[in-house]
């Protein structure tokens, strides 16, 4: 499992592009997806906090820390930007951070209230996507015909060698992106996206992408 350091060390530029956008309101402001006892989905507004060792969350007695104490599955997506539609995403598996000095930091800087019944999960990083929309957007409202997403993922490699390739739903939904990269746990060719018709493979840092 990749901690949010691995990740961030390993492809700088995606992880920053994510951080900007969790952060883009100063406090981290994400929606995040638990499994339930049912096995359904549920989804939660929560603060992330990123720093450059970890991503974490406080989470007080809830139904969403419930579910991340039962099975640690996570999915965090970043709150929209008022000026565009890019979007952040991030999936993984939530634990509880029992080392007493780390929670005593992290609280102290962000001054978690003492009295309130939280609990700091780490999350770690099987699965990283960033989706640029252009200026246009992804909405069917805009004047001009929304162009294709700019697509980057990042694949843990440890999660890719023993298990299937995790999926972003959103890179999935781009199916016609022409703009995929992939970072080092797998090939290009493993992203489930449509190849492109025409165009070249770019990343979405406009550089190409890797073979």
């Amino acid at each position: 499992m990749a901690s949010w350091s691995d990740f961030s060390t390993d492809e700088p530029r995606l992880a920053d592009a994510i951080r900007t956008l969790m952060q883009q309101y100063g406090p981290g402001l994400g929606y995040l997806a638990t499994v339930r006892a049912d096995g359904g989905p549920r989804v939660h507004p929560v603060s992330p906090v990123i720093t450059d060792d970890g991503l974490y969350c406080f989470v007080v007695d809830s139904p969403k820390r419930r579910d991340l104490e039962r099975d640690g599955r996570y999915a965090l997506h970043s709150f929209p930007p008022e000026d565009s539609d890019d979007e952040a995403y991030l999936a993984g598996r939530a634990t509880v951070v029992t080392d007493r000095a780390k929670v005593a930091r992290l609280a102290g800087h962000l001054r978690a209230a003492p009295h309130v019944d939280w609990r700091l999960f780490e999350f770690t990083v099987d699965v990283a996507m960033i989706a640029r929309h252009g200026r246009n957007g992804a909405t069917p409202f805009a004047v001009e015909p929304p162009s294709r997403p700019a697509v980057q993922v990042w694949l843990d490699p440890s999660a890719a060698s023993s298990s299937p390739a995790p999926v972003a739903p959103s890179a999935e939904a781009a199916s016609g992106s022409s703009t995929v990269s992939v970072g080092p746990g797998r090939a290009a060719t493993d992203v489930p996206a449509r190849a492109p018709e025409t165009r070249p493979i770019r990343s979405a840092f406009g550089l190409p992408a890797p073979a």
